[in-house]
């Protein structure tokens, strides 16, 4: 089946079978290997990406479900001139991964949380279960808790600093 997804902000048309899963297809077709493949069921979120700006289980939908769609990997969070996301540098000043096979997942669902509420860091609570909600067998998971909430922090401050309001941490 012929379809049309714009991944990172690049154009891809690709012949799909209609069985192959979206996590499958950004990894082979696509070429962006970011996306890691860990239960295969759903629970652990380390195939977390961004379809149409809201975080999704790449290895649970299927690739001809986001036709048309725009999908942001966790290749696609730097921006155009390769600056780190707030969420990268965080992540980094934080130590919030050690193996780093979960944290393109952490990145994305945290990057589709602060785009949809940037006001996202003043709720320890939803913080707690937005990290929760994926599987991290290296950090305990406060060091990618501290990473969010830094983040969010920083999003926030340079927000306020340029007049323009949050920034779609998505589309960068």
């Amino acid at each position: 089946m012929r379809i049309t997804l714009t991944v990172n902000g690049t154009v891809y048309r690709l012949d799909v079978e209609p069985r192959r899963v979206l996590a499958d297809v950004l990894r082979e077709d696509c070429r962006l290997t970011g996306t890691h493949l860990g239960c295969e069921h759903g629970v652990c979120g380390a195939c977390t990406v961004l379809v149409d700006g809201a975080a999704v289980r790449s290895c649970l939908m299927f690739a001809v479900q986001c036709d048309g769609s725009s999908v942001c990997t966790v290749e696609g969070l730097a921006g155009p001139d390769g600056e780190p996301h707030p969420l990268q540098r965080a992540f980094s000043a934080e130590h919030a991964l050690q193996c780093g096979f979960c944290t393109p997942g952490f990145l994305m669902v945290a990057a589709g949380a602060l785009a949809t509420d940037p006001a996202l860091g003043d709720d320890p609570e939803r913080v707690d279960a937005l990290v929760g909600s994926n599987i991290c067998r290296c950090t305990g998971y406060e060091p990618i808790r501290r990473a969010i909430l830094r983040a969010a922090r920083e999003q926030a401050g340079s927000a306020t600093s340029s007049g323009r309001g949050a920034q779609d941490g998505a589309g960068r």
